[in-house]
């Protein structure tokens, strides 16, 4: 996977609703809902741009050991990368 991910910020619209957040990719006019790890992944994409980082910023939120959310992170990072929501390199 990519070692650096950023927020395409103009090809987005967010906003937060108790605790969600609703991202509508302005492209495609697509909502996506994120809750629970994909909210946190999401805001920590404000904070960090490097995969290491991010991973273990989870890792240290949910109790997780990095290799074991690893997988499920780089799914999630490539369906927003496949949205146009973010950069991957």
């Amino acid at each position: 996977m990519t070692s650096t991910i950023t927020k395409c910020k103009d090809q987005y619209s967010e906003t937060a609703i108790d605790d969600e957040v609703v991202v509508m990719s302005l492209d495609s006019g697509t909502f996506f809902s994120l809750t629970g790890t994909a909210r946190s992944i999401w805001e920590l994409l404000d904070q960090h741009a490097e995969r290491a980082l991010l991973l273990a910023a989870l890792a240290e939120e949910f109790g997780q050991d990095e290799s074991a959310i690893a997988e499920e992170f780089d799914t999630f990072v490539a369906s927003l990368s496949e949205a146009g929501l973010v950069d991957c390199r």
